[in-house]
């Protein structure tokens, strides 16, 4: 069963209930109208009996009849007999059929109960009757025929159900076209899947107009579509930079191999020489992999962030380089910092930074390295950016006219802004006072719980 006729089915179930109620509720209300305008009838038929003489008069049977004023059985006015606390009826004269007496009648004619209505049978037609206390000894019933209320009562419920029936198709109808608006958007996403499915064109995106939630849906979906496309372009993108990139060192390996394997007899310093280019090439095709690797995650890490020392942690990198980079020299300045972060990506990203700072800086020059308020900041004293190459030097594999002469993949800074965004940071480049280049990393410091804020502030 479709959702489109699930849906049909609790509309038009939830007004067809409503409609019954509705028409059960009409239906009580009209038949307890009714019958109380029969009831007020008698109670003041009752009240006209009450103020009038009641006379019995002998038969030449022996048998006593009831005389009264009043229409005869079956009239508007009801029908009149007595009955005496044993259950004897006296009646009319030309009524040949008495009401049925109950229990609680005689009661009444006893003086031990009170005045009271009920329903009877008499001669197969539906009579309402009153009884109440008359002369000691006795009680009066008054009854009146219910044919009319009974027949009015028989009517309505008919209009009562062809109305229902009429309305619970009605609300099919409507239900059908409720159903068709409301699972359009559900229908246009649906389809809109299958067509990626079969494509695998991500390009596709749904009209998310409105603010209800179906196109809360659809939105969430374009969004969703938009970030796989951007994911596949990347990966694509990737895909063809590495292998462009792969390409050089794989050429060059290939035909250094090729010249050692030859036949020909190479002088000792030739083959040294090979050999160091193979060693080298080996190490760029080493890092640049690496580089892959650390950009093809997307910023997802395997372990969970935690508070981290950021001063220490690029006093730990700070080490690392001046072993590296023994002809640089690196002055560094760290204030205490804690940042939320996994410390060997954010580790990575701050030795990615001293290692292009080194890279550039001249024989025996200095790079200044700072840490305050969650912020890393690394300055060289080279050549610095041009101007042109500011915008792109954090794009994957991008090397400047300059830097193409020098060792490196063009992934260094690429990584370090995948990290920095994956921490909610953020990394820039400008060029420094006095000649260099300096960049800047920010990342996002966690916030102090109020008690131990407002108890380092009493300290």
């Amino acid at each position: 069963m479709s959702f489109r006729v699930r849906l049909t089915l609790v509309a038009a179930a939830a007004v067809a209930l409503a409609v019954v109620l509705a028409s059960a509720v009409v239906y009580v209300v009209v038949r307890d109208q009714l019958r109380a305008e029969v009831d007020e009838g008698l109670h003041s038929r009752a009240g006209e009996i009450a103020r009038i003489p009641l006379e019995a008069v002998p038969s030449p049977g022996g048998e006593f009849f009831l005389r009264i004023p009043g229409p005869r059985f079956g009239g508007a006015a009801g029908y009149v007999q007595v009955v005496d606390a044993d259950g004897k009826t006296i009646r009319p004269p030309e009524a040949t059929v008495p009401i049925p007496v109950q229990n609680r009648a005689r009661e009444v004619a006893a003086g031990k109960a009170g005045s009271f209505f009920y329903d009877a049978s008499v001669s197969g037609t539906h009579v309402r009757v009153f009884t109440f206390p008359g002369a000691d000894g006795y009680a009066i019933q008054v009854a009146r025929p219910l044919s009319e209320v009974d027949d009015a009562l028989a009517r309505i419920r008919t209009f009562l159900i062809v109305i229902a029936l009429a309305g619970i198709a009605v609300a099919v109808g409507l239900g059908l076209l409720v159903s068709r608006a409301a699972v359009a958007p559900v229908t246009r996403l649906t389809e809109a899947t299958e067509r990626v499915t079969e494509t695998g064109d991500l390009s596709e995106r749904i009209d998310a107009g409105g603010q209800d939630e179906l196109s809360r849906l659809a939105g969430s979906f374009n969004t969703m579509l938009g970030a796989l496309e951007e994911s596949a372009r990347a990966q694509r993108q990737l895909v063809a930079d590495a292998s462009h990139e792969l390409r050089t060192p794989l050429t060059s390996l290939r035909t250094n191999f090729e010249v050692l394997m030859s036949e020909r007899e190479l002088p000792p310093d030739e083959r040294r020489r090979l050999l160091d280019d193979v060693v080298e090439q080996i190490a760029e095709m080493t890092t640049l992999i690496a580089g892959l690797i650390e950009l093809a995650r997307g910023g997802e890490h395997p372990t969970e962030p935690e508070n981290i020392r950021l001063d220490l942690l690029t006093a730990d990198a700070v080490e690392r380089a001046r072993r590296d980079r023994p002809g640089v020299t690196f002055a560094a300045n760290l204030e205490e910092s804690v940042v939320r972060g996994v410390p060997a990506s954010l580790e990575r990203a701050i030795g990615n930074l001293l290692d292009n700072a080194a890279k550039w800086s001249p024989p025996g020059g200095e790079v200044e390295v700072g840490v305050e308020n969650g912020t890393v900041t690394v300055r060289d004293h080279g050549p610095g950016i041009t101007e042109e190459d500011l915008p792109f030097v954090f794009d994957r594999f991008y090397r400047s006219r300059s830097a193409r002469k020098l060792p490196g993949s063009g992934l260094g800074l690429a990584i370090v802004r995948q990290t920095a965004e994956a921490h909610g940071g953020t990394v820039t480049a400008e060029q420094a006072e006095g000649g260099g280049t300096r960049v800047i990393l920010k990342l996002a410091v966690p916030s102090e719980p109020p008690i131990l804020k407002a108890f380092s502030e009493a300290t």
